[in-house]
């Protein structure tokens, strides 16, 4: 695949998967005139950092990740990251419950619903 079809398929611009490529995350081959060829190979490792971005893992983590050879190495960038992902999701169901608190509440001021109110409770600072 050329690189504006790989973009087009992942839904990026091309200019992404040349920065990836300067940073070393991708080697795709090069044909007449120094285009570039996506290989099956070359779309598992975008699809694979497409994944990881989405995760949240930096460039350097990703870089990190899929090119080590030893398995320990892989694994302690994924368990720092899991810790991190983790932490993101907690916000994220914290975040989600406030929204459905709201939208549940027939409140006119929602400030003043008990529902609403002891999902922002964590928020407040002790005592208070």
């Amino acid at each position: 695949m050329t690189i504006g079809e790989v973009a087009d398929h992942f839904g990026l611009p091309a200019h992404v998967l040349r920065h990836w490529e300067s940073v070393g995350l991708l080697a795709p081959a090069r044909v007449e005139g120094g285009r570039r060829r996506y290989t099956r190979d070359d779309l598992v490792r975008v699809a694979s950092i497409v994944v990881a971005k989405q995760a949240g893992l930096s460039l350097p983590d990703i870089r990190d990740f899929l090119a080590s050879l030893r398995t320990p190495a892989r694994k302690d960038v994924l368990r720092r990251n899991q810790r991190a992902l983790r932490a993101r999701m907690a916000a994220l169901r914290s975040a989600l419950d406030l929204v459905e608190a709201g939208l549940n509440c027939s409140h006119e001021d929602i400030t003043t619903c008990p529902n609403y109110r002891a999902h922002v409770a964590e928020l407040m600072p002790a005592g208070s």
